[in-house]
């Protein structure tokens, strides 16, 4: 009877969700029973973004992050390792971490005082001789740890699913479209770090921030005050926006991946040239100068590919140059969101080049971002809008460019189109679904994605 009940409501997920005709029921975005099975069958076994290591620089720095509704420390233990603990005392479950950031050697429970070091053993019991002696087995009663722990070029990555596959393998070919965003400006892998992180709440669904980031271009007029007033980093100097300078000739990609990752980025034309535009800065443009040709001397041909915005299934997103950084959109309820945005910068750039971009990514991004204001209005008024009786009876229109991918591009990996589309939020949608089905890792990697395929052949 228990599998007959399952099996019905992953029915009722399947007629919510039809990638195939181009629409979705406003029911996934509100639902309390649907966001419970999302919690539970999304959440709990996906690769989450935690932080970065460069958060917890020395043995004993720790960091509160989330992996969905939970509370997560990140922490180095004494030898320099890092850990992920549920923040749960074993005992009666009361936080053993209640501060945001800083240095510990134990973490203790402020309910009953037990103690666990920094690798996640239980250390300290009060009265155990007379109350728990030769009863509590403190091996069993450690912090609950992540399953799997991942670190890539400084970013930290973790799954409470035993069984997934190592975080390479899921993220698959969008690799190499995220490494833009966490590799040097000059080329080099790696070498960011975090200068600031963003946190705020909003009255929006998680997906629908999510979904913004795949390459949702097609909602560009909501910016239109921001374009209009030339909002990039060298708009001090009176020109347009860097980040349009960088890509203004660039043909545009967007490509969804089985694995439900989807990215916008660019193509820049052959023997494309720098820019001038930080004329009032010498440091400023002596900096972007020398990255941009050495990044064109050190990779060649692949510094044509430029980053502009991506998704990692199901809850990260990224800004792949200015701003740049990584966002975390993290539920709190249907209707009810927590964004974190980590500003990245490489770790070796001149002080003034920090600064300059700090303010920047401040001004352009976050809860007070020119542009970040645009998109949770949208956002919030879609997710309050779901709410309706009579709206909730009409799905949301997913059909732009049904059908129009393309045999080019076929490097860059997945399904790629080279005009806006909703193919990215399509297949991002189709991943959902088999998660909340509870599909085996290889449909959830894209053994069984039609398009996928027919794109290959």
């Amino acid at each position: 009877m228990e599998n007959m009940a399952i099996k019905s409501r992953f029915d009722d997920v399947a007629k919510l969700v039809d990638t195939e005709q181009g629409f979705i029921s406003r029911e996934i975005f509100v639902d309390p029973d649907l966001y419970k099975e999302e919690l539970d069958k999304v959440f709990t076994r996906a690769w989450l973004f935690i932080g970065h290591e460069g958060l917890i620089p020395n043995p004993g720095d720790f960091y509160t992050t989330r992996m969905g509704e939970e509370s997560v420390i990140l922490c180095r233990d004494k030898k320099g390792i890092i850990h992920a603990f549920l923040n749960s005392c074993r005992h009666r479950g009361m936080k053993v971490c209640r501060y945001e950031q800083g240095n510990t050697s134990i973490f203790t429970c402020p309910y009953h005082s037990w103690t666990y070091t920094t690798d996640g053993k239980l250390q300290g019991v009060p009265q155990y001789r007379s109350l728990y002696d030769g009863q509590l087995d403190r091996d069993a009663n450690s912090l609950v740890a992540v399953a799997k722990l991942a670190i890539y070029k400084g970013t930290v990555w973790a799954t409470w699913d035993k069984n997934a596959p190592d975080f390479l393998t899921y993220l698959g070919e969008a690799k190499v479209h995220l490494d833009q965003a966490l590799d040097c400006r000059d080329g080099r892998e790696g070498g960011s770090e975090v200068i600031g992180v963003h946190k705020w709440i909003f009255p929006s669904n998680w997906k629908f921030a999510a979904e913004n980031f795949l390459g949702d271009t097609y909602h560009n007029p909501s910016h239109r005050s921001v374009d209009l007033i030339g909002i990039g980093p060298s708009a001090a100097s009176g020109k347009k926006g860097r980040r349009d300078d960088e890509l203004e000739k660039a043909q545009h990609v967007w490509i969804s991946f089985p694995e439900g990752h989807g990215v916008h980025s660019a193509i820049q034309p052959e023997n494309n040239e720098y820019i001038e535009s930080f004329l009032d800065n010498p440091v400023l443009e002596k900096y972007f100068r020398y990255c941009y040709e050495e990044r064109k001397r050190r990779l060649g041909e692949q510094a044509r590919l430029m980053p502009f915005v991506g998704t990692i299934f199901p809850n990260t997103s990224y800004h792949g140059r200015q701003p740049r950084g990584l966002c975390a959109w993290h539920p709190h309820s249907p209707t009810t969101t927590e964004g974190w945005r980590f500003f990245l910068v490489d770790a070796d750039a001149p002080q003034e080049v920090k600064d300059y971009l700090r303010h920047y990514y401040m001004r352009y991004s976050g809860p007070a971002g020119m542009t970040e204001q645009d998109d949770m209005e949208n956002w919030l008024y879609a997710t309050s809008a779901s709410l309706g009786t009579v709206a909730r009876r009409y799905p949301f229109n997913y059909q732009q460019s049904l059908g129009a991918w393309t045999r080019e591009h076929q490097s860059l990996g997945g399904t790629v189109s080279v005009q806006i589309t909703e193919e990215i939020a399509r297949g991002y949608y189709r991943r959902w679904k088999s998660y909340m089905g509870g599909g085996g890792w290889d449909e959830l990697l894209g053994g069984n994605d039609g398009l996928a395929q027919r794109a290959a052949e």
